[in-house]
């Protein structure tokens, strides 16, 4: 019996494995991040948009927002252009923020009665919650909206802007990843 050589053997598997890696990150170029970035890129609000990053389980968009942009129908949109191309994978939106550190004082601020809001579900008080905190500090302007899965609260002032996205599920509270 023969015995069988090792380097063509071992040119077959280096060869074959290049293949099946050239072709994953092609079909994820191509039928994922492309069309992801280009439908994100179209958005109405966004300002930039960085490439996807694709995981085995999610999928991860950064975006900036211009400075009329409403956070919820950019979150909506994008999510709803972004789910169709990730599949099954959990899509994550992040909201990149041009912050000075008096926005995050306001938040701060704000923080407490906001999770309260959002634990016994009195949603209303987030507006008045917000409008208070704002009217301590010049020149701050706070938008909040909802829609059926998340509260969006966005802080601007001549500094930059924060955006949050809040889900609507109270056994999340505590530290928002997101804020």
């Amino acid at each position: 019996m023969r015995k069988p050589r090792m380097m063509p053997i071992a040119i077959t598997v280096v060869i074959s494995a290049a293949a099946l890696f050239g072709g994953w990150m092609l079909y994820k170029q191509v039928a994922v991040a492309s069309p992801l970035t280009d439908a994100v890129a179209n958005v109405p609000g966004i300002a930039n948009a960085d490439k996807p990053v694709i995981e085995q389980d999610k999928v991860s968009v950064s975006v900036e927002l211009s400075d009329e942009a409403s956070l919820k129908d950019v979150y909506t949109s994008v999510t709803e252009q972004g789910k169709a191309l990730a599949g099954k994978r959990k899509l994550d939106i992040v909201i990149q923020n041009e912050e000075d550190a008096s926005l995050n004082a306001i938040w701060q601020e704000a923080m407490f009665d906001i999770a309260q809001a959002m634990e016994t579900k009195t949603y209303s008080d987030i507006p008045k919650t917000m409008e208070r905190v704002a009217s301590g500090h010049d020149g701050v302007e706070t938008v909040t909206d909802m829609d059926g899965t998340n509260v969006y609260v966005t802080i601007k002032n001549a500094g930059g802007a924060k955006y949050i996205v809040l889900p609507r599920t109270p056994n999340q509270m505590g530290v928002w990843p997101n804020a």
